[in-house]
């Protein structure tokens, strides 16, 4: 997970000429948004396309990519609720997706035909997740809710033979969850199915269910906090891989055998392990590590014992990987802080690599795009802080520019050195932007991870105030126009700043943002039952530590607040629900504090449409220019 002390302090300054050396033009939040975003990318049967997720048309819909020429063929049509697909049929060019009703999280999965019917077949479900193929590739796990709200079981459904074929499907329930656990990994044979328990959220259990028995054992007794996430079963079904941070800051992969219950390390690298898997035969291990804000990827080749390396990429980092049933090709995506997701293609038989996607909107320059930084400062306490900085190309001497601290949700998330529209699009148009890993983000070590347990509010708002100090010593930030924006907890983080450090930003901008934990945590849906007590322990029970969670919720101090802010809130939120936006400005413009409000009422926690997302970042800058720059 993290680092809890860092013993290197960048300080980022930039050299900036007595004169603009060549003038970055201003482009359109219409022409950022013409970037498309993409992700996933499942094999077809014959391997000579791969399934993946677009929001070419404004919305995500499921596309069709020929490995040979990059074509792209639509398969879905959605103009409303966001697609995402999840696989090809092995035999044919029927797909799987699944998809909700406007951002309410309530995913339903789906089967489209090959005439184009689309069968919905989790129809009785309030809420499904899809787990994937078995190995021989007849049948699908998917978990649902449908049972009891609260509690996921999982299913096996047969999607081959001729039942299947006339629209019939065998669904049969290989889990029933009575006790609060997430259904994992399963086995190749079936055999064995891992279970996580979560204790509070640095704090885990795994457990090993043994179908043929059905009895459950505990694999990971401890004293203590330890994080363990199950990855994979061995082909054999005699091992489970299984991440942990047991005695460690960092997670590290361990193999722990099945007969004799011994654990063995088998990967450990200088920072978090995120994942590892196997092909389908074994040969290919493929392994993740969280990187200080970049995700690093191995891939080992088993057989010959050696790493697999792709020549000729251009810079940046190789993610979503996934390689084919036959083992001769990977796709990949490659991106870095000023470059989105574009898909490749990697041939393992003869080396070759090709560019399939070019995703980047056609009217901007990448010249014109600017890399993020990672630097660190010192916060209150001495506790070095990791972050982000992204400044404007071309800084005339002597200048002044306003910033933006943007902060992640969570609480636990990371901001890594992904591309992003909207922080591209603010530093084009003239604002530095810090995005802040406050203690409490995830990818530095247990120890940094736990660090605001019980103390939201209050030691992470200080470590963002701290990024001030950091940014004012760069020598090209105006002291006085320094903006905290950010979404979900990063909200939250916006508004407490606002109430309760109410001098130290100019404005405020929160997308989405809890404002009363009180509602928030009585009002969590009723799916994350199983992580309730988790949340509870790392924010406070509600029926407990209630004054302390007043004190901590932005509604409560409104009157403190004395600075403008921009809301922007999705109607179907099941996680923050609209009324605390809607509560939150009311009590601002009672006080008279400049405060403006857009509601979406076609999205949830976070939006998803290319429409919405184009109005609410041409709100956000129109807002920012007015308050820190001045502009009418």
């Amino acid at each position: 997970m993290k680092k809890s002390y860092f013993t290197i302090l960048v300080m980022f300054i930039a050299c900036a000429p007595t004169e603009p050396l060549n003038q970055v033009p201003n482009y359109t939040i219409e022409q950022f948004m013409a970037t498309t975003q993409i992700y996933g990318g499942d094999f077809s049967s014959d391997e000579t396309e791969l399934l993946i997720t677009s929001k070419e048309s404004g919305v995500f819909n499921a596309y069709s990519v020929n490995i040979e020429t990059g074509l792209q063929t639509k398969l879905t049509t959605s103009d409303s609720n966001a697609i995402s697909a999840k696989s090809y049929f092995p035999v044919d060019n029927r797909i799987i997706f699944t998809s909700d009703q406007g951002g309410n999280e309530l995913n339903h999965i789906y089967i489209k035909n090959i005439d184009g019917a689309v069968i919905d077949l989790t129809p009785d479900s309030a809420k499904a997740s899809y787990y994937g193929w078995n190995y021989e590739k007849t049948a699908i796990f998917w978990a649902s809710n449908r049972r009891d709200p609260r509690y996921f079981d999982l299913y096996r459904t047969e999607v081959s033979g001729s039942a299947a074929e006339e629209g019939v499907f065998q669904t049969e329930s290989i889990y029933i969850n009575e006790d609060g656990f997430t259904p994992s990994t399963i086995s190749d044979n079936e055999r064995y199915l891992a279970l996580s328990e979560s204790i509070t959220t640095s704090n885990s259990n795994l457990y090993l269910l043994d179908k043929q028995t059905e009895i459950r054992t505990l694999i990971t007794p401890h004293e203590g906090d330890e994080s363990n996430s199950a990855q994979y079963f061995s082909k054999d079904g005699q091992k489970l891989y299984f991440t942990t941070n047991r005695d460690s800051e960092f997670t590290y992969l361990v193999a722990y055998d099945l007969r004799t219950g011994e654990r063995s390390l088998d990967e450990k690298a200088d920072w978090d392990i995120s994942y590892a898997y196997l092909s389908k035969s074994g040969r290919f291990k493929v392994i993740a590590i969280n990187n200080d804000a970049r995700i690093q990827i191995i891939i080992k080749d088993l057989k010959n014992d050696a790493l697999v390396t792709i020549p000729n990429l251009p810079e940046g980092d190789i993610t979503g990987v996934n390689i084919s049933e036959s083992e001769t090709k990977m796709s990949f995506y490659l991106s870095s802080s000023k470059q989105p997701n574009d898909l490749f293609i990697y041939d393992f038989t003869d080396k070759s690599v090709k560019q399939l996607t070019h995703t980047l909107s056609p009217d901007i320059n990448p010249s014109d795009l600017v890399s993020g930084t990672v630097v660190r400062f010192p916060s209150f306490d001495g506790m070095q802080i990791p972050a982000i900085l992204y400044s404007p190309k071309n800084i005339t001497k002597g200048a002044l520019l306003p910033a933006l601290l943007y902060i992640h949700g969570g609480p636990g998330g990371q901001t890594r050195l992904n591309y992003t529209d909207r922080i591209q699009y603010w530093v084009n148009n003239g604002y530095v932007v810090i995005a802040v890993n406050n203690r409490g983000s995830s990818g530095y070590g247990k120890s940094f991870y736990q660090a605001d347990d019980l103390r939201h509010g209050d030691v992470d708002l200080k470590d963002c105030i701290a990024s001030k100090k950091f940014l004012i010593n760069t020598g090209y930030v105006d002291a006085n126009k320094i903006g905290i924006m950010g979404g979900s907890y990063g909200g939250y983080m916006v508004m407490a700043a606002l109430a309760f450090a109410p001098d130290e930003f100019a404005v405020g901008v929160n997308y989405f943002g809890v404002t009363n934990w009180l509602r928030t945590l009585k009002s969590i849906p009723p799916w994350w039952e199983a992580t309730r007590n988790a949340l509870y322990a790392e924010l406070g029970n509600p029926d407990v530590d209630s004054l302390a969670l007043y004190n901590k919720s932005p509604l409560f101090f409104a009157h403190q607040i004395t600075k403008p802010f921009i809301v922007l809130q999705g109607a179907n939120d099941p996680r923050v629900l609209q009324i605390e936006s809607d509560e939150m400005v009311a009590e601002a413009k009672a006080n008279n504090v400049p405060v403006e409000y857009i509601i979406f009422p076609d999205e949830g926690h976070g939006f998803s449409k290319k429409e919405n997302n184009i109005i609410a970042s041409k709100k956000t800058l129109e807002f920012l220019d007015k308050y820190l720059k001045g502009k009418k």
